[in-house]
């Protein structure tokens, strides 16, 4: 197979290169571009038809590298012999055979198993060249969608401000309905994202019906000041001694102390734990209460104990509703971590943490929409029990477009937005855009 290189300043003139040296039917076989010039490594049209045809029978009779067997020359009789024709060994001729038959069958093996390998690199080669042509077609598209209904580039750049993905724009802007103008088209936009935005409209039902949860979620999100925060309305609803407190937080210096000293102020045993059977006796001896919450250890969404702790908490012979704790100041990238290091079999809800010091809003609220979490609460500050609210799914939506990112971070050229929608195109393939309703 000669493959051959062709560099160039752009794409057309190396593909004008290739046409020429292999003619118009060349076969690419890829395209990259870096340092300022652009790569194609191509194939003759001709060399790429007999990779892809099977060999001819002839070719299979004969396998490569050829193989010769060699037979010994009968021995001329000695003087003292007999003259007559010297007997073969009646074992010789088939064990020659069948070593000779197993050779060959070894041989036609390894040459289908190269030129497999070969297929399957060119195939790989083929689907990444069309995975780079679907972005150029997209890039393409945005850019003529962009001229003809400005009110999209307008959409766009408000929720790439308001801290959302591109890709959820992009799924979002798809959808739009025609004939709107732009204020029209953010009045959809935010309809859209409050209908599909989960939240608990009533905790009465919550409360009432008890059970046990456990905050989880990174170090740092909150967990301890949100499990304090829920312990002050399930006292406040049920009294102390419905109510019962379990840390497994050994780690933390002071962090049995500070739950310790909330349920002394609220008039609840704290009980520490220290792994599955601990828990599981604790939940044993506690199972007439009426609410349990359990304040767990943070841990990294990249550290292996989120398994185990999950784990833990299934295995613990309750059923333990978990309920993640999002950091409203993290970055989407990192959300979208923790969620899935998180979920296990499934998230009861979550909990937005930090909204009073976030920037944006966006971020988190892209997270909790794409992966259909429900939001139980939304916590803006330290006191205990008062920075605690229901999602208000109209509020939180407004307030995400009101709270901006810095304009000189999130700005975008028009000549950069089709380029960042046709990846957010790659991306929506793959994810199958959220499958908003």
């Amino acid at each position: 197979m000669n493959v051959k290189k062709f560099t160039a300043a752009t794409s057309r003139d190396a593909l004008r290169r290739v046409r020429e040296a292999l003619g118009p039917d060349a076969v690419i076989l890829s395209n990259r571009q870096g340092d300022g010039v652009v790569e194609i490594l191509a194939l003759a049209n001709d060399d790429a038809a007999s990779l892809a045809s099977p060999p001819a029978a002839s070719e299979m009779a004969q396998p490569r590298p050829q193989l010769q067997t060699q037979f010994p020359a009968p021995q001329r009789p000695a003087a003292s012999q007999p003259t007559h024709a010297p007997r073969h060994s009646p074992a010789s001729e088939p064990m020659d055979m069948a070593r000779m038959q197993q050779m060959m069958a070894s041989a036609l093996a390894h040459v289908k198993e190269n030129a497999a390998a070969e297929m399957s690199g060119m195939m790989n080669e083929i689907r990444a060249m069309r995975g780079m042509m679907e972005t150029q077609l997209a890039e393409i598209s945005w850019g003529s969608t962009q001229q003809r209904q400005p009110q999209k580039a307008v959409v766009l750049r408000e929720m790439l401000a308001a801290g959302f993905s591109a890709s959820l724009a992009r799924y979002l802007i798809d959808k739009l309905p025609a004939g709107l103008d732009s204020a029209q088209s953010m009045r959809w936009i935010k309809t859209v994202l409050n209908r599909n935005l989960n939240t608990m409209a009533n905790e009465d039902a919550m409360l009432e019906q008890g059970g046990v949860f456990a905050l989880v979620g990174p170090t740092g999100v909150g967990k301890t000041t949100s499990t304090a925060k829920l312990a002050a309305r399930c006292v406040m609803r049920h009294g102390p001694e419905k109510l019962a407190l379990i840390t497994t937080d050994a780690y933390r210096i002071g962090a049995h102390e500070q739950l310790r000293i909330y349920g002394k102020i609220l008039g609840v045993m704290v009980h520490s734990v220290k792994d599955e059977a601990d828990l599981r006796i604790a939940l044993k001896e506690l199972k007439n209460k009426h609410t349990v919450l359990i304040d767990t250890v943070g841990v990294s969404q990249r550290d292996q104990m989120v398994t185990e702790q999950v784990a833990m908490l299934s295995g613990a012979g309750a059923d333990v509703k978990r309920l993640l704790c999002l950091n409203a100041t993290a970055t989407q990238e990192t959300l979208n971590e923790v969620v899935r290091a998180y979920q296990g079999s499934g998230l009861a809800g979550c909990i937005m943490t930090k909204l009073d010091e976030a920037a944006s809003i966006g971020n988190v609220l892209d997270v909790v929409i794409r992966q259909k979490l429900n939001l139980f609460y939304v916590s803006n500050g330290q006191r205990v029990p008062e920075d605690l609210h229901l999602g208000d799914r109209g509020y939180l939506v407004d307030r995400a477009f009101k709270l901006k990112r810095d304009a000189a971070a999130t700005q975008y050229s028009d000549a950069e937005l089709p380029l960042l929608m046709a990846q957010a195109a790659a991306r929506n393939h793959e994810a199958r855009g959220g499958h908003l309703g």
